[in-house]
């Protein structure tokens, strides 16, 4: 069963983990993934603000297909996806993955597959608010679609 969350408000990883195994015996694997906002990037002037943009059914449409490929290639017994959009300040979360399975190489591997995914398939426009004054939007990043392409079937 997976749970998908898209909102402004901040998350608690604990009471996630808990609600997502709660009254389970089933589960020996937990894969987690939290994604914070940086207040710089190698090269990059100083970051004072994150905000995340979307279409929210759009949004939610593109994070229910992720997991339900996700769930398609491991035998999970649950995830929880959680993603924040708005403005956000460094330093707070961003985005939360659990995947939850009876072994942990499923888990962590569907947590990872699941995270390079939403990065670069889900639709999220990040724009960066910088110290000096500045802003612009986040370019898509080679590395995250070279992450991302190792999942790929031939």
């Amino acid at each position: 069963m997976a749970r998908i969350v898209v909102g402004t408000e901040d998350f608690d990883v604990g009471a996630e983990i808990a609600a997502l195994t709660a009254g389970r015996t089933d589960i020996g694997g937990i894969g987690c993934f939290v994604g914070t906002v940086r207040d710089t990037a190698p090269g990059a002037p100083e970051v004072s603000a994150l905000t995340l943009e979307h279409y929210p059914a759009m949004t939610q449409k593109a994070l229910a297909g992720i997991v339900a490929e996700a769930e398609r290639r491991w035998p999970l017994l649950g995830c929880t996806v959680v993603h924040r959009v708005g403005r956000m300040l460094p330093g707070e979360n961003i985005v939360l993955v659990l995947a939850a399975s009876a072994h942990r190489q499923a888990a962590l591997d569907a947590t990872a597959f699941l995270i390079d995914w939403l990065k670069t398939k889900a639709p999220f426009w990040k724009r960066e608010d910088r110290a000096d004054g500045s802003s612009g939007w986040v370019e898509a990043r080679e590395a995250d679609d070279a992450a991302a392409a190792r999942w790929a079937k031939a």
